[in-house]
C-alpha cells in the first residue's frame, strides 16, 4: 500500500505526535508499505525508506492544493492526516483537506480533539469545524477513549492506541546508582520522576506543592523532570517559566533537576527507571493519548496518575498503577508518603506496568492501522 501521512509535526520538531508518526511509519515500512510523509520545512530527519517532502510553508488554504497535487503525484492509495490543533498551527483550514482530495480517500487520526483558534467568541463555529473534519473523512482513528466516545456515533470509526514514543532498551551497563546521582538523589531519598511537554494540562503545581509538602513531613523526596517544553505550542515556554518561578517560591530549587529536551531515548529510560515513582498528575485524568503514561508503562514503572475521566479497563488502580484525584496536592502527597513507606506496593505497581506494557506492542498498532485502511479503501471502491 501506499500511505501519504500529513504531519503538522515531524522530527527533529519536539512533540509526541511528530515521534508517533516517525515511528509508526517505520514500523509500516517493515511490514512491506510505502511511506510517504507531507510536512513544513522544520521536519528535516529524512529516512531511506521514508519519502519526506517538507515543502509546506505554512497550515493555510494553499496548503490544501499542494497536498492534492502530492497525493496525486505519488500516487497515493490514501491519504492519513496526523491530527492534533497545536501541531497544524492551530490553523483552521487543515480541517477542510479531506473536500479538496478528490479520488484519494482521507482517514484521520485524531490525538485530541482540541479546538483552533478561530477569531475571539467563535464559539460553537470552533466546535463545528473540527467535527466537519470528522465528519468529512472517509475514515476516523481515535487514540482514546474519550475522543472514542464523542466520535463513535459517525461512520467508519476505530480505536487504536498509541504505543510509547521511548522505546530503547536501557543500555547494558545502565547503573541506577549513578542516574539517581544526577539528579542529586543518595541512597535512602525518595526519588520522583515526572516526564513529558511542559505544559499546563500537566498538573505540575499539583506535584511540586506535594513535593514541599513531603519535604516539610521530612520525607527525604527529590524530584527530576525530563523533558522540555516542545516546538508546536509557544504558550509552553511562557509556562516553563512560571514553574520555574514556583520552584523558587516553594523553596524547593536543591530538590528539583530539570534535564530539559533528551534525544537518546535511552536517556529517557534510564531516568524513569532510576526513579522511585513515575508521577503524572494530569489536570484531564490518565488516558491513551498520554505518551508520557505510555513510556512509564514500557519501561515498567511505578505509576502515580489522576483517575481517567472515563473507564479504562485495562487501567487498574493499585495494580498497574495508583490513582489519585486531579488537582489536589494533599491527597497526591498522601498517595506518594504511602508509595515511600511501602515498597510492597511500588513493586506490585511495577510489575503491573509490565504486564501492561504488552497490549501497546506497534507492530500491533501498525497491524490494526493498515488492516483499517485496507477495509476503508475497500468501502470506498464498492461506492
Amino acid at each position: 500500500m501506499r500511505i501519504g501521512i500529513v504531519a503538522g509535526e515531524y522530527p527533529p520538531m519536539q512533540g509526541g505526535v511528530g515521534a508517533y508518526t516517525r515511528i509508526l511509519a517505520q514500523e509500516l515500512v517493515r511490514q512491506g508499505h510505502k511511506v510517504f510523509i507531507l510536512s513544513t520545512s522544520a521536519a528535516r530527519e529524512a529516512e531511506d525508506e521514508i519519502s519526506l517532502s517538507n515543502s509546506v510553508r505554512s497550515w493555510g488554504l494553499p496548503s490544501l492544493l499542494q497536498a492534492r497535487r502530492w497525493a496525486e503525484a505519488e500516487r497515493l492509495d490514501v491519504v492519513n492526516i496526523q491530527f492534533q490543533t497545536a501541531a497544524f498551527q492551530m490553523s483552521p483550514w487543515i480541517h477542510f483537506l479531506p473536500m479538496v482530495m478528490r479520488e484519494t480517500p482521507v482517514v484521520t487520526t485524531f490525538h485530541d480533539l482540541r479546538y483552533p483558534y478561530l477569531f475571539p467568541k467563535a464559539g460553537r463555529l470552533r466546535d463545528w469545524i473540527v467535527m466537519c473534519l470528522a465528519r468529512t473523512s472517509d475514515g476516523l482513528i481515535v487514540t482514546n477513549h474519550e475522543d472514542f466516545q464523542r466520535v463513535e456515533g459517525l461512520r467508519n470509526v476505530r480505536l487504536i492506541p498509541i504505543g510509547s514514543n521511548i522505546l530503547n532498551p536501557l543500555e547494558a551497563d545502565f547503573d541506577q546508582t549513578a542516574w539517581r546521582s544526577t539528579c542529586g538523589a543518595e541512597s535512602g531519598d525518595f526519588l520522583l520522576a515526572f516526564f513529558g511537554l511542559v505544559n499546563r494540562s500537566k498538573g505540575l503545581e499539583t506535584l511540586l506543592d506535594s513535593v514541599a509538602r513531603l519535604r516539610m513531613d521530612g520525607i527525604p523526596v527529590r524530584l527530576v523532570m525530563v523533558g522540555d517544553v516542545g516546538t508546536s505550542d509557544p504558550t509552553n515556554v511562557g509556562y516553563s517559566q512560571e514553574i520555574d518561578a514556583l520552584i523558587e517560591k516553594l523553596g524547593i530549587r536543591s530538590l528539583v533537576h530539570r534535564t530539559g529536551f533528551l534525544a537518546r531515548d535511552e536517556e529517557v529510560g534510564a531516568f524513569l527507571t532510576a526513579s522511585d515513582v513515575v508521577v503524572l498528575p494530569f489536570l484531564d485524568g490518565a488516558s491513551f493519548r498520554r505518551g508520557s503514561l505510555m513510556a512509564a508503562i514500557h519501561y515498567g514503572c511505578p505509576i502515580v496518575t489522576t483517575r481517567p475521566q472515563v473507564q479504562i479497563p485495562v487501567f487498574v488502580d493499585g495494580d498497574n498503577m495508583l490513582f489519585v484525584c486531579a488537582g489536589s496536592s494533599d491527597v497526591l502527597a498522601a498517595a506518594l508518603r504511602r508509595l515511600y513507606e511501602q515498597s510492597s506496593l511500588r513493586e506490585r505497581l511495577r510489575g503491573g506496568a509490565r504486564k501492561l506494557a504488552r497490549l501497546f506492542d506497534w507492530k500491533q498498532i501498525a497491524l490494526d492501522y493498515t488492516n483499517f485502511l485496507y477495509w476503508i479503501i475497500e468501502e470506498g471502491a464498492k461506492v
